[in-house]
């Protein structure tokens, strides 16, 4: 194993999408009782910020959170009584503050609201004397904070199993939250005291279900839940049942939604609203009567974009360089060398980010978080995307009913696209689905490795067989159960599941890369997705290269992956990647590899340098694509 490396020169290609996520408007007024429009927004270069939009011409000042990590403005409200605008951050877990009567103090860093539990704060609920009651994931905590003494009050788990935690407060000092996502449940919450205890029914596995269980604060200032199981008034520490609701209160968003309630108005009457929040643009603001009625006048907001994380890249049928940018889902393409670089926007009614994409023919399939929605593409046609005829990309829909991370897609030789996903939030056991896009019928087949993620797929055209990679994702927002992934060989044709099994490996660990490695073999990757390590309690675990006999379904010869080449990229474990002359590479986030063919054998053609490979991309013409966060690059392997 060579482990030394040539210097070769990193070509920066651009920053393809410069958008943003966890989109919030907060009406209110100003000092001197002026109109006034907030807006929190969020990114990944530079990190969240706050816009103060002039509602008159649509020009805005930007505060910027300044802060690594503080991407996110998950949790955002803006006091009905003071003002300030409150706002949790992901992936630090920071409370923040701005106060529009004192833009000169900025976007305020509080400090983190529970360290080691929180990196997600999932809400932030104000109490009747001003104290704030933010819930936390992945901890499923609940911490107070004193704005008059700037103190965290930390009280710790409200749930011995779920993760996320949502929290309301009533006029009355109630203070209660709704617990997910393996179950919906409410817990009441005692400030004095600090103890808690469930009120409520219980809604097991909720997803997927119909069944009715809606947390909210009334108009009337009281908490209240709608469920399946009759109404209740949440008072104190009891759910006491009632006949009727009063109408949610406006300002006070529900606790599975990004926004307020769409009607709560500018002090002078109008509502403010997204005219373009569909397609994830926000750059044009309605203002309409209170209750519906035609529009107003629009503003065009000047805010810039920093720079949007790139979530995958491809090589699409036309030899141009396609990707997903993240938190928004915008598609983006290019030339190889970087040049016309075109920010598509929409690609999906998901929203999230394209987990993988395949091309079919002449033609791109994409597939989305959330809910495993698939969107086909002509590159050779305008872009218009839409859901119905002539949408170009068109969404189809989702994949299945149980799927919200389609980790890998291939086509097999009937033009049948086949995607591996995790299965979506509270449930359990990934998917391998199927969608004819001639024919637009699909099928889905689950738990074909229980408590496991079809995370690889490779067509296997000598055995007829699809072999699947499994990792030990269990479903989203769960732990882990398994320590182990395992290999799998399924007959499309017979939808049969003919092996199973770590093919001998005694260390196997998650199955992360497939590729053919000529002469019925091929090459896999075991290690740890560094996702599952720190979202859902997997152990971590060295990184091997393995040889592959499918046929004899043994591992022919194993070798180890030096940790000084850096670990394997956060999201995907996908690293494995053929040159158009057939050669092998491989890459971790700090280093290049390539494959003596027929071996385990590895040398090093590369490191990178300035900020690690976050992106594993395909590899053409003697060069990898890759992403570095934002960045797009490339690097010369010949």
């Amino acid at each position: 194993m060579n482990s030394a490396a040539p210097s070769r020169p990193i070509r920066e290609l651009g920053i393809p999408v410069k958008s943003i996520s966890w989109v919030r408007l907060h009406p209110g007024r100003t000092a001197d009782a002026r109109p006034s429009l907030l807006a929190t927004m969020g990114q990944n270069n530079g990190g969240c910020f706050v816009l103060d939009i002039d509602v008159e011409t649509g020009h805005c000042r930007k505060y910027a959170s300044n802060l690594p990590h503080a991407e996110f403005p998950i949790s955002a409200i803006r006091s009905l009584r003071t003002g300030i605008l409150w706002v949790g951050s992901a992936w630090c877990g920071h409370l923040h503050r701005f106060d529009p009567a004192h833009p000169e103090r900025g976007f305020e860093d509080l400090g983190e609201i529970d360290p080691g539990n929180v990196t997600f704060p999932t809400g932030i609920a104000e109490a009747p004397d001003g104290r704030l009651y933010i819930g936390g994931s992945p901890g499923c905590t609940l911490t107070r904070y004193d704005p008059t003494t700037g103190e965290f009050t930390r009280f710790g788990r409200l749930d011995p199993v779920d993760k996320y935690l949502y929290p309301l407060a009533g006029d009355d000092g109630t203070i209660a939250a709704q617990v997910k996502t393996m179950t919906f449940r409410m817990v009441a919450f005692d400030p004095m005291t600090g103890e808690h205890r469930q009120v409520g029914p219980i809604l097991e596995e909720p997803t997927g279900k119909s069944e009715r269980y809606e947390f909210f604060k009334g108009d009337d200032g009281y908490l209240y839940l709608d469920s399946y199981a009759g109404a209740f008034q949440i008072r104190g520490r009891e759910a006491i049942p009632v006949t009727t609701l009063p109408p949610p209160m406006a300002g006070v968003h529900a606790t599975y939604k990004h926004s307020y309630q769409v009607d709560l108005p500018l002090p002078d009457g109008t509502v403010a609203r997204f005219a373009d929040a569909a397609n994830f643009m926000y750059r044009r603001i309605a203002f309409a009567p209170v209750g519906g009625g035609a529009a107003g006048r629009e503003i065009t907001l000047d805010w810039e974009g920093d720079g949007t994380e790139i979530f995958l890249l491809h090589l699409g049928p036309d030899r141009r360089l396609y990707g997903s940018s993240m938190l928004p889902e915008h598609l983006w393409s290019c030339d190889l060398d970087g040049a016309n670089m075109v920010d598509h926007g929409q690609v999906s009614l998901a929203g999230g980010e394209a987990y993988s994409m395949c091309n079919y023919g002449d033609k791109l399939a994409v597939a989305s978080y959330p809910a495993t929605r698939l969107s086909l593409y002509d590159p050779a046609q305008p872009y218009c995307f839409g859901t119905g005829p002539g949408s170009n990309p068109l969404d189809v829909g989702r994949a299945d009913g149980a799927s919200t991370r389609p980790h890998a897609m291939i086509t097999t030789p009937d033009g049948k696209l086949w995607v591996g996903s995790a299965a979506d939030y509270g449930l359990w056991h990934g998917t391998l689905a199927w969608f004819d896009p001639a024919t637009a019928a699909r099928g889905t087949f689950r738990e074909l490795m229980p408590d496991a993620t079809p995370f690889v797929l490779l067509w296997l055209e000598d055995r007829q067989r699809i072999l699947i990679g499994f990792i030990s994702e269990t479903g989203t927002g769960t732990t882990v159960r398994l320590e182990r992934g395992a290999f799998g060989l399924w007959d499309p044709a017979t939808q049969h599941m003919d092996y199973l099994g770590d093919f001998g490996d005694a260390d196997l660990v998650d199955v992360c890369s497939l590729i053919c490695a000529g002469d019925g073999l091929v090459y896999a990757i075991s290690g740890r997705n560094p996702r599952l390590v720190t979202h859902y309690g997997a152990k971590p675990a060295p990184t091997r290269l393995l040889l592959v006999d499918p046929a004899e379904r043994r591992v022919i010869a194993a070798a180890p992956l030096p940790e000084e080449w850096g670990p394997l990229p956060f999201e995907s474990g996908h690293i494995l990647r053929a040159d158009d002359d057939g050669t092998i590479y491989g890459a971790t986030t700090q280093t290049v590899f390539r494959l003596k063919p027929g071996t385990v054998e590895t040398e090093v053609v590369a490191r990178i340098t300035d900020g690690d490979l976050t992106v594993m991309g395909p590899v053409t013409a003697g060069a990898l694509y890759f992403a570095t966060n934002w960045r797009v690059r490339s690097v010369g392997l010949r």
